[in-house]
């Protein structure tokens, strides 16, 4: 099976971290936050990725080199201007369509739920695209889709209703894609995978693109696309089903507090009081730093105004 992270963005929300790295190699508890998916995407059986490159591009192929479990081939495909999260699929269609199903996942984002059960339910369906979606008490906040009782999606957040709804959900951004839906790609380069892509075939009738609906309990999805949301995901522990996230990074040397976390590599000068704080790997805190409730990166402490309700893990 073969898959694609979308890591091509250039991380505009969550500046001034993304300044300094490109957001899907972002320190999250110590390890580079590609690591994450990359474990994900392993351990359902993946042998082959693809990843879309654009800022600092050159940063993010390294780390997901040094960190793809074994046995799983990386690709690249490398954008000099933005596509768009359509024209980036379209980009590396051929690839995709070798696998029946792919799938294609954000880079900015951990996520764990059956993905072993969602495939081999969207196989069973034979359905053209399935998009994950989660009960999630910050539905406001993100916007959802909307599908029937059938689980056909009808809605795209406030952009293209057909009607009939019965159930609606925050898109994690996990799809399962079957070869036949790249057959409606528009023939341009620079276009999104929702509205250009998924939503013209459904406004033709189709209703082979379809929502799965879970539950907060059984979906843990931390997006990691702004300063507050990047502080919450690496405070909380990591608790996995494909990736004991927390031992790897102690492995590599980083030091995991209940409101701190030190990067690899990382000193901390005497008389520092850090309170809910990530050090990145390799910084040097200066002797007598005070500092609450943001990031230690580029030699510079960067303040990060706590966000409530960042975290999805169900209370």
């Amino acid at each position: 099976m073969r898959a694609m992270i979308l890591a091509a963005g250039l991380g505009t929300r969550i500046r001034p971290l993304s300044d300094l790295r490109p957001k899907p190699i972002l320190p999250v508890r110590g390890i580079p936050l590609v690591a994450y998916p990359l474990a994900w995407l392993a351990d359902v059986g993946v042998t082959e990725v693809i990843l879309n490159l654009h800022h600092m591009a050159a940063a993010t192929r390294a780390a997901a080199e040094a960190w793809a479990p074994p046995g799983l081939a990386l690709h690249f495909s490398d954008e000099p201007a933005l596509l768009g999260t359509g024209g980036g699929i379209r980009r590396a269609a051929a690839f995709l369509r070798e696998s029946d199903p792919s799938l294609i996942l954000a880079g900015d984002m951990i996520c764990d739920f059956d993905l072993h059960g969602f495939v081999a339910a969207h196989r069973a369906r034979g359905d053209a695209a399935t998009l994950v979606l989660r009960e999630d008490p910050r539905a406001e906040r993100f916007g959802t889709i909307g599908v029937d009782a059938a689980g056909c999606v009808r809605r795209i957040a406030r952009r293209f209703d057909l009607g009939g709804e019965s159930g609606a959900g925050v898109y994690v951004n996990v799809t399962a894609v079957s070869p036949r839906a790249f057959d409606w790609l528009p023939d341009r380069d620079v276009f999104s995978h929702l509205d250009d892509w998924l939503a013209p075939p459904l406004a033709r009738g189709a209703r082979d693109v379809r929502g799965a609906l879970l539950p907060a309990a059984t979906c843990r999805w931390e997006p990691v696309g702004t300063p507050g949301e990047y502080l919450a995901v690496n405070l909380a522990p990591q608790r996995l089903s494909y990736f004991d996230a927390d031992a790897r990074a102690r492995a590599a040397g980083a030091r995991l507090e209940p409101e701190l976390v030190v990067g690899p590599g990382a000193t901390l000068g005497r008389d520092v009081s850090l309170r809910r704080v990530v050090v990145w790997d390799g910084e040097t805190v200066p002797d007598g730093t005070r500092a609450q409730d943001g990031v230690f990166a580029g030699g510079v402490f960067h303040r990060v105004a706590p966000d409530p309700g960042a975290t999805g893990e169900a209370s």
